[in-house]
């Protein structure tokens, strides 16, 4: 019988924790990461049998011990998801206004999530470029794909978050390794925002499909858009 394929999760809440039940139910073995205790409790609450690392992802040390328990305790590493999604809450949506903005607004929306995106990614990429296999995955919302009015802070880091994607993927293609970006093109339905229009789930089910790739036909950019929303090709 083959081994199971294991799955490091980075990010436990909505997109997090959809993919950990998506990847469960794949028969996967599953190690999510999260930063506060309390996510990590309703995980373990929603999906049994998952396991859990209290850690910043931003650290180097913490990230390359969940790396290493996937590898060593697990028995492998076949995908690495990033999912992290922590803006200022007390904040408008995106950051807000150029024009006028305090000082501070872009490194407080920079700050939280790209030194993150940096580690996981480099970290993970690492490890598989080592192996000679593997999928990583970054997920980002709309301001990753065209940042609008209102959103500069957050389109920093989403779009910083996009170019090391992309970066990754062409450096680790030849090694064997698939590096893949998932743009949710709209609201995510979250505790907070019910009304979203794309599900936790939807996007699960997309990075099942990456992970599921075989390399003589490899997608890098995949951007979920929900039907009622506006559509607007990339040029």
């Amino acid at each position: 019988m083959p081994p199971r394929p294991v799955a490091l999760v980075v990010g436990a809440r909505n997109v997090g924790r959809a993919v950990v039940a998506d990847r469960l139910a794949a028969g996967w073995k599953v190690l999510a990461v999260a930063r506060t205790r309390s996510t990590l409790t309703e995980l373990r609450r929603a999906c049994p049998g998952v396991g859990t690392m209290e850690a910043d992802a931003a650290d180097p040390a913490l990230m390359a011990a969940a790396i290493a328990r996937c590898r060593m305790e697990m028995g492998g590493l076949d995908l690495v998801v990033n999912a992290i999604t922590d803006p200022p809450r007390d904040q408008p949506f995106g950051g807000g206004e150029i024009a006028g903005a305090p000082p501070g607004r872009l490194e407080e929306w920079v700050r939280p999530y790209l030194p993150a995106a940096w580690e996981v990614l480099r970290q993970a990429g690492g490890a598989m470029k080592q192996q000679g296999s593997g999928t990583i995955v970054q997920v980002v919302g709309p301001s990753g794909r065209r940042p609008g009015a209102g959103r500069g802070p957050f389109g920093v880091a989403q779009m910083g978050a996009r170019a090391l994607t992309t970066v990754l993927a062409q450096e680790l293609r030849p090694e064997g390794v698939h590096v893949a970006l998932v743009v949710a093109d709209g609201f995510i339905r979250t505790d907070r925002n019910p009304e979203g229009d794309i599900r936790p789930e939807d996007v699960a089910s997309a990075i099942g499909y990456l992970a599921g790739q075989a390399p003589s036909a490899w997608t890098h950019d995949l951007v979920l858009t929900p039907r009622a929303g506006d559509w607007i090709p990339t040029p």
